[in-house]
């Protein structure tokens, strides 16, 4: 004999265990994104700083 309140309890924990993935996943893509983003920024602005100082312009 199933109990109700128990297969409940079940589903709602398969759902935050779905949920809590779902966010780990997301976070690990935003801090892919993040590390890019601040490479990315760290070459523009040293091809700025190039081109403020007239190095590269030989």
């Amino acid at each position: 004999m199933d109990n109700p309140a128990i297969s409940r309890l079940e589903a709602a924990i398969d759902r935050i265990e779905r949920v809590v993935d779902e966010r780990r996943t997301a976070a690990a893509v935003m801090e892919r994104r993040h590390a890019l983003l601040r490479q990315r920024m760290g070459e523009a602005v040293a091809a700025l700083d190039e081109i403020i100082t007239g190095e590269g312009n030989d």
